[in-house]
């Protein structure tokens, strides 16, 4: 087993708290309601959000992905962290274990945030991952993330 790490920066004009409220805290009813080709929904399976739970996450029509299962791993609302773990489904391909992610929201010089996530790939048996498929993953993460911006910036008593 290989575990290949990835880190990437995003800067928002939105503060921490307010991206943090959106897209972490209640990013499970936001994101199907304002970009549902991504995420058609998501179901508790275990668990209010809190470190330890799970929940299954559907994906949109057009994905080439049909489901995940993630596992809340951290959770600090006074610092703006969020870290879990894909656990199953199909876009683990039956070549990685799990997949980690954490994201921290920082304040930005002009106001906004700084987002900061890393991704930890760990991969079964000798397999390596490829530059196109991080990407390719990112640049949909990044879109989701800039949806969510979008919608506060045109709704701001939204949050």
């Amino acid at each position: 087993m290989g575990v290949f790490t990835y880190e990437s920066e995003v800067v928002t004009a939105i503060p921490p708290p307010k991206m943090f409220k959106a897209c972490i805290l209640d990013g499970d009813k936001l994101i199907p309601k304002i970009v549902p080709q991504a995420f058609k929904n998501v179901e508790n399976i275990e668990g209010n959000g809190e470190p330890g739970s799970i929940k299954k996450i559907t994906f949109g029509e057009g994905s080439q992905f049909n489901y995940i299962i993630e596992k809340v791993e951290a959770l600090d609302n006074d610092n703006f962290v969020y870290s879990y773990s894909v656990i199953e489904g199909d876009a683990l391909m039956n070549t990685l274990e799990k997949i980690t992610y954490e994201t921290k929201l920082e304040p930005s010089p002009a106001g906004g945030s700084i987002c900061k996530t890393t991704s930890k790939y760990y991969t079964i048996g000798d397999f390596k991952i490829k530059e196109e498929g991080i990407k390719a993953g990112k640049e949909k993460a990044l879109g989701i993330f800039k949806a969510v911006e979008a919608y506060l910036l045109a709704n701001p008593d939204a949050y």
